[in-house]
């Protein structure tokens, strides 16, 4: 319905509204579902009106909840979801980073996120995190709107970039401390930092100073205080860089684990072992586009019934960045 400040809430809209005079209330990138008797809307991508999942038929609703967690709560109904991108929009200037996508991520679900270079992938967590403001779209984090309650998504998220950045004068376990008092943690937090510090193989280097870790220590140190408000959402951009084998192993585990007690996670990686390792579902973009997201399952089934891998359906689905075939240089050389 549409509220006083002429918004689009996130209440069911009827199929009446929708074919009636009011399809000014329909938000872009919406139609409504096909199945007969429904009155929620389907989600379409941005453009050329393909739906973005074609397995799943119906029906994603404005609150964002998946066809998969609809079905379970009835057909037609609406769930809190963990992530919600909502038409999401980034422009600087004249130049276009993201283009309007729009998805959601349950608790418990895996999202791989990837692309090309340039696709988006960091433009979106970045602004999941509250650290860049869309230029148009909703955003929310455990259902709190990061533009009307930022303090409260933050509160709910942990996000961990590609490069993370430490106090270098701190010791390992004054980031901690630092970490607790920020989120008002109750003394408990104590126990599992403990935990963490073995866990992640930093507990020798609990009284050392930013400044004097590794590159792999150093993103262990930033993970393990990501988890420590236990998070409803964890954002992971390029996790394993700089982990050795154990320690890529640890943070397989620990990402599996916090997704099996009810957090959404979604993980930015060109390693596509990785993704196809961890992840439930996957969203592609390209040229800041929705190109497809769904079920990792569903992606890698050809339409003549073979099975693909993961790289070659990437490369498939973002076109211009198809390798040039070995030797193709080089043919015409004797």
């Amino acid at each position: 319905v549409k509220t006083n400040s002429g918004r689009v809430s996130p209440a069911r809209v009827s199929r009446s509204q929708l074919q009636g005079q009011d399809l000014n209330l329909r938000p872009q990138g919406y139609e409504p579902c096909e199945l007969p008797g429904c009155s929620t809307l389907r989600n379409y991508s941005s453009t050329g009106h393909i739906p973005v999942n074609p397995t799943f038929r119906a029906c994603h609703t404005i609150r964002g909840a998946s066809p998969r967690l609809a079905t379970n709560l009835g057909h037609g109904g609406t769930a809190t979801v963990s992530i919600l991108v909502d038409d999401y929009h980034k422009h600087y200037g004249d130049t276009v980073a993201v283009a309007g996508i729009t998805f959601a991520v349950e608790p418990g679900e895996i999202l791989g996120l990837v692309g090309p270079n340039g696709a988006g992938k960091t433009t979106t967590m970045r602004a999941l995190a509250g650290i860049l403001t869309p230029t148009r779209g909703r955003l929310a984090v455990a259902g709190h709107d990061l533009a009307r309650d930022p303090v409260a998504a933050k509160a709910a998220l942990a996000y961990v970039p590609d490069d993370p950045r430490l106090f270098d004068q701190l010791t390992v376990w004054e980031h901690f401390r630092f970490v607790a008092s920020a989120y008002r943690l109750a003394p408990g937090w104590a126990a599992r930092a403990d935990a963490m510090l073995v866990r992640f193989e930093l507990a020798e280097k609990r009284a050392s100073t930013a400044s004097e870790l590794s590159r792999g220590m150093r993103q262990k140190l930033a993970i393990a205080c990501g988890y420590l408000h236990e998070p409803k959402a964890i954002l992971l951009d390029e996790p394993l860089t700089g982990l050795d084998p154990r320690g890529i192993r640890t943070m397989k585990d620990t990402i599996r684990e916090h997704a099996a007690r009810g957090a959404a996670l979604m993980v930015s990686s060109h390693l596509l072992s990785l993704v196809e390792d961890l992840c439930t579902t996957l969203l592609v973009l390209r040229k800041g586009r929705m190109v497809w997201h769904g079920r990792l399952a569903d992606l890698s089934r050809a339409g003549d019934g073979r099975t693909e891998s993961l790289e070659d359906v990437f490369f498939r689905l973002t076109e211009d960045a198809r390798p040039e075939p070995a030797g193709a240089a080089g043919e015409a050389a004797p």
